[in-house]
């Protein structure tokens, strides 16, 4: 499969009966492999290492989460951890066969409790991307600002890129425009967010809870699978140190840095990405 091929699109029901709409890549018999992407993001957010993992043999499955991109919005505005782990106990049991999990920030800690906590989804072992039990409460705070950000939109598509340049200001070069429609809706004369704002406002409240890092120890200690921690040599979310911390307390877990990437692991340095998993998932197998 070519690295630009394009995905087919697929509907999913999430806890609640909630939509889920998702881009597929491989052959319905390949073992599947599900991508979750962090908050703020979308599906789009795999566009690059979607084409590549299907090209290695896996059905490569990418949903929107609730309240982002082409899936439903939480009609009630509630976007706890526990509803998001929902969401992906039933991805994976729509599945044929014991999924890995590869999740990005927001996905990796619905990853760790939908696999670790009953009721426990059958996986075959999780990717967690620059996500651990702890966050740097600066790198978490930095991207929620991002988020509450100009709620009222943009004049452009340019202005908000401009924005999002800002954000990433550590990419080797200036931000891509062009897939950025995709994550911004019209709103009358404006451009806003794809996202539901009141997630946005759940998330500020909650970055690090109390007792949330022994939570999601435990679940990683109890979904028993081998767990991959791939952290962006340059997060400002994960710190070595904590890597090191999850790695040396869950017995399973090993963790590799991809040099040059930020928070956002596999839109900054997408190739560097998928060679950093290539050989984890050679070892688990089909």
């Amino acid at each position: 499969m070519k690295a630009g091929a394009q995905p087919r699109t697929s509907t999913f029901v999430g806890g609640d009966g909630i939509r889920l709409v998702a881009d597929v890549w491989g052959g319905p018999s390949a073992p599947p492999l599900l991508l979750l992407h962090g908050g703020g993001q979308t599906r789009r957010a795999w566009s690059r290492a979607g084409p590549r993992l299907a090209a290695l043999g896996w059905r490569v499955v990418a949903p929107d989460l609730r309240g982002h991109g082409a899936s439903d919005w939480s009609t009630d505005g509630a976007y706890g951890l526990d509803l998001f782990a929902g969401d992906v106990r039933e991805l994976v049991a729509a599945l044929d066969d014991r999924p890995v999990l590869v999740g990005a920030s927001l996905g990796g800690l619905a990853s760790l409790l939908a696999a670790g906590e009953a009721p426990r989804a059958a996986v075959r072992a999780l990717v967690l991307v620059d996500v651990a039990h702890r966050p740097d409460p600066r790198g978490a705070r930095r991207i929620v600002e991002f988020m509450r950000r100009q709620p009222d939109g943009f004049g452009s598509v340019e202005e908000a890129a401009a924005v999002v340049t800002a954000h990433l200001a550590h990419r080797p070069r200036p931000y891509a425009t062009g897939g950025l429609r995709d994550n911004l809706r019209r709103r009358g004369e404006r451009w806003v967010w794809h996202w539901d704002p009141r997630m946005v406002d759940h998330f500020a409240g909650r970055m690090d809870p109390p007792g949330m890092a022994e939570r999601l120890l435990g679940a990683a200690r109890g979904a028993d699978v081998p767990v991959l921690l791939v952290r962006g040599g340059e997060s400002d979310v994960v710190r070595e140190e904590t890597a090191a911390q999850f790695c040396a307390r869950v017995p399973r877990a090993r963790y590799v840095d991809v040099a040059g990437a930020g928070h956002m692991v596999a839109g900054d340095r997408g190739e560097h990405f998928v060679d950093a998993v290539v050989p984890f998932l050679a070892e688990i197998g089909g």
